[in-house]
């Protein structure tokens, strides 16, 4: 994929990764909250702009626990949540399977932790003609060089960085756009610190206040 070309609605989806109890438990590169809010974040943009979703846990019964509630229950109630005894998602048939019957090549991809369950798909994807593009913001591992070391190894491999509020903005492109405007403001409001500005904004200026203008 060019660097240069921008992400769409009808060209990409989105695969999170892993976003479970036990995994959260080893993330030291990041603060915690943070990959959740932007976990959140890509869920749902991802549901706003109708952007096809594959969720993925690795051992959820016997070790890991559930995919984080905020985005199965919250966001996307009642989707399929593939569970894996690989590491390598990939390694898995339904997810394979999964990610084939989104019908896009470039895929978005988060998840915990970097270095392995997000890294390892991420390699094996590449090889296989997808254009990957993953949301460094939105993962985490056991230490900042673990993390690191893996952005800069999928980097090299030909994987494109990107964060969680990059995704929302070249999905949007245009304030304009006013069939979801107000649900990426609404995304703002709720889990970044501009949503202060947004209901300043309001405040100050009334509810007519909009950057479309």
């Amino acid at each position: 994929m060019p660097f240069n070309e921008l992400i769409t609605p009808a060209r990409c989806a989105l695969a999170l990764v892993d976003f479970q109890p036990a995994m959260f438990q080893g993330v030291q590169s990041h603060d915690r909250k943070l990959i959740m809010d932007n976990a959140r974040i890509l869920a749902r943009a991802a549901r706003l702009f109708d952007v096809p979703v594959v969720l993925t846990t690795v051992a959820k019964d016997s070790f890991s626990g559930p995919f984080m509630p905020e985005v199965t229950d919250g966001v996307f109630p009642g989707h399929p949540v593939i569970d894996r005894t690989s590491i390598n998602a990939w390694l898995n048939d339904d997810f394979r399977r999964a990610v084939a019957a989104t019908g896009r090549r470039r895929i978005v991809i988060a998840g915990l932790w970097t270095g392995a369950c997000v890294n390892f798909p991420t390699l094996d994807m590449l090889r296989e003609g997808y254009e990957v593009i993953v949301v460094t913001d939105a993962c985490g591992d056991t230490s900042a060089e673990a993390h690191e070391r893996a952005v800069q190894r999928m980097i090299q491999a030909g994987a494109i960085p990107m964060t969680a509020l990059q995704f929302v903005f070249e999905l949007q492109q245009d304030w304009a756009r006013s069939g979801t405007y107000e649900g990426v403001m609404d995304i703002l409001r709720d889990l970044t610190p501009y949503g202060i500005q947004v209901r300043f904004s309001k405040w100050a200026l009334g509810e007519h206040a909009s950057e479309a203008g």
